[in-house]
């Protein structure tokens, strides 16, 4: 009797149809569809505002690898998240990866949240980051209009600052850049 392959969870999550954007987290596998306008927009926003000072070097100090979407493995194929944004400093990631998985953790990672993801995020995501290290975090709801900005102290979360509406906002680790929360609502 020959037994029926079974694909692994990485297979599987490559095989998911286009549209769906998959994650292996805690040994499950989790797939959301593509983000909506008012989340895409912040993404956008956040990507073309970090980028530029803290990417480029354009009004900030440079020194960062700032990717929308990176297919990062805390455990190669095992352990594999996608936040919105990710951010490297260049020193300790000289170089992006060749292929499509990163496996240097973060130093900054950003997750724009949306009613059906933002449990995830929050209660699954957020502890795998401290798990794995990842020194800063922010959390942005386009919704409510609202950004947490967190950073890792003795393998827990400490809030750093949390800014709504239109106002503005500099806090690590891109202190030297003021951002205008209005620019990320639609």
């Amino acid at each position: 009797m020959q037994h029926a392959y079974k694909p692994t969870l990485y297979e599987q999550l490559a095989n998911l149809p286009e549209g769906l954007t998959g994650e292996i987290l805690n040994g499950q596998l989790h797939a959301q569809p593509r983000p909506t306008g008012p989340h895409a927009h912040a993404e956008t926003e956040l990507g073309i505002d970090i980028g530029s000072a803290y990417g480029r070097g354009r009004g900030g100090p440079g020194g960062w690898w700032i990717i929308i979407e990176p297919e990062i493995h805390f455990i190669t194929d095992v352990e594999v998240t996608v936040p919105d944004l990710a951010g490297w400093r260049k020193e300790r990631m000289p170089q992006i990866p060749a292929g499509h998985r990163f496996e240097v953790v973060p130093d900054w990672i950003c997750e724009i949240l949306s009613p059906s993801t933002e449990s995830k995020d929050r209660h699954i995501k957020m502890p795998l980051y401290a798990h794995y290290g990842v020194a800063y975090a922010w959390l942005v709801d386009p919704m409510q209009r609202r950004l947490q900005a967190y950073a890792l102290e003795a393998n827990k979360w400490r809030l750093l600052a949390e800014a709504a509406g239109n106002d503005v906002l500099a806090v690590a680790p891109f202190e030297a850049l003021k951002l205008e929360l209005s620019n990320l609502w639609s």
